[in-house]
């Protein structure tokens, strides 16, 4: 592997062009190269309304937003904002769009390459074989690659490999407390603000997609009985639809009571604001979705509940662990820090497909057949500790 450690950038470009937590998970990132190039300027390319997890981040001087579908015209605004005027180009997503955003902005990229998890059919050979061609020119443009390993390898791991080149010993970016830096908080509205009444727990049942949801009726049984122990719960959403719908399906099951005890924040709150109200809560409990990630970051207990993702890959991480890897690939309860995940049973478990069905919109047996038991009694043993 090449050495750069003399490389000194005085401008860089970081690129996240995903979702909200593909941008967060870049914090770690962002802070060691700071520590790499104090004096540099960093600034962050991402997708429009995806860069509030970056609110008030001490080390990026500038956002620069764009669409995730831009016209012609928006194109060719953004080649002209860019254009050469970097001296580096992060790209943490293996994206073609990411990559040509990073050659045309920046003398020299570093980059993540994609690719399909390895297995032993005939048909994964041919995906991997086409993706390894997919990703050569973007080995050629790039100072240094890091592979996607979707089981063995976290995300925060594989984005922090990226600056292996700029030290003597690769072994250096780990060897220090590793943190997800959380968007700096906002005041809640009133509206929510004058409902909430201590202690609470915020529980966000809503995925991005079907195959991570949790069964309806394992959260009512969960609300009764957070709700019988004294605490009031806070049902925590994003502004899709389905999201809304889910959290007004869980108060149709509970009953009259239990409902005076639980408040419904109905997609109301910013990145932000969601950061402020899980920071005064004494437990976080949610599925594989980024406001999780989110939880963990503010330090707040944290039960992160996995189907088919592999914690090993997307985990939230615990902030401070010194390593490269937090999790097991497979445990039925593992707490590392103020996180604790839970899986299903099962030997397929994980699978990192899209549920059983391998579809956007099926189900994964993993979470039909975890408990609320499972999930009380994790929640116990955070409260108590």
């Amino acid at each position: 592997m090449p050495l750069f450690s003399n490389l000194k950038p005085k401008k860089v470009l970081f690129i996240a062009t995903r979702q909200i937590g593909d941008v967060l998970v870049t914090t770690p990132l962002i802070t060691k190269a700071r520590e790499l190039w104090p004096d540099a300027e960093f600034h962050f390319l991402g997708y429009r309304g995806k860069l509030e997890m970056l609110k008030g981040n001490p080390n990026i001087s500038k956002l620069i937003e764009t669409s995730d579908r831009p016209g012609f015209g928006e194109y060719l605004s953004l080649i002209g904002r860019l254009f050469q005027r970097y001296d580096l180009a992060v790209v943490t997503q293996p994206s073609d769009r990411a990559y040509l955003y990073g050659l045309v902005a920046a003398h020299r990229r570093i980059g993540i390459l994609g690719g399909h998890p390895q297995g032993l059919t005939e048909q994964d050979k041919a995906k991997r074989s086409k993706s390894d061609k997919q990703n050569a020119w973007k080995k050629a443009i790039c100072l240094h690659t890091v592979n996607v390993d979707y089981f063995a390898q976290h995300v925060i791991t594989e984005k922090l490999r990226l600056l292996e080149v700029f030290y003597q010993n690769a072994r250096d970016v780990f060897n220090k407390m590793i943190s997800v830096t959380p968007p700096v908080g906002d005041p809640l509205t009133p509206a929510i603000a004058n409902q909430l009444r201590s202690p609470y727990i915020v529980l966000h049942p809503g995925p991005l997609t079907a195959y991570k949801r949790w069964p309806l009726a394992y959260w009512q049984a969960l609300v009764t009985w957070i709700v019988k122990q004294g605490y009031q719960v806070v049902l925590s959403a994003s502004p899709a639809k389905q999201d809304l719908q889910l959290n007004q399906d869980i108060l149709s099951l509970l009953d009259a009571q239990t409902r005076q005890h639980v408040v419904n924040t109905s997609g109301d709150l910013s990145i932000p604001q969601a950061g402020t109200l899980i920071r005064g809560a004494i437990a976080y409990i949610g599925v594989d979705t980024s406001i999780t990630h989110l939880a963990a970051a503010c330090n707040t207990p944290t039960i992160a509940l996995f189907g088919p993702t592999p914690p090993t890959n997307f985990g939230p991480w615990p902030n401070g662990f010194i390593g490269e890897q937090p999790y097991q690939l497979r445990a039925r309860s593992q707490t590392v820090g103020n996180i604790t995940i839970l899986q299903g049973p099962g030997e397929c478990v994980p699978c990192r497909k899209a549920g059983c069905e391998d579809r956007a919109s099926s189900n994964s047996e993993c979470l039909d057949h975890l408990e609320p038991t499972q999930v009380i009694e994790a929640l116990q043993k955070a409260l108590q500790a």
